[in-house]
């Protein structure tokens, strides 16, 4: 693991990721619990999913700070 480089996911990141993802809630479900507005959830979920792909794909490690 070591050797591997790393995708850096944020708090905020990570959140939207449990919101949308694993607990199955609506953005604007999820961006009312995060107490943001549903286009700020929006580029959060979205930035989070693509270092997550970029992460599969380049086989990096995910670091969640």
């Amino acid at each position: 693991m070591r050797d591997l480089s790393e995708s850096i996911l944020e708090k905020d990141e990570f959140e939207a990721i449990k919101l949308a993802d694993f607990d199955n809630l609506s953005q604007e479900q999820a961006a009312a619990q995060m107490k943001i507005s549903r286009a700020t959830f929006g580029r959060i979920v979205q930035k989070a999913r693509y270092k997550i792909a970029d992460s599969i794909i380049n086989g990096k490690a995910i670091k969640i700070s």
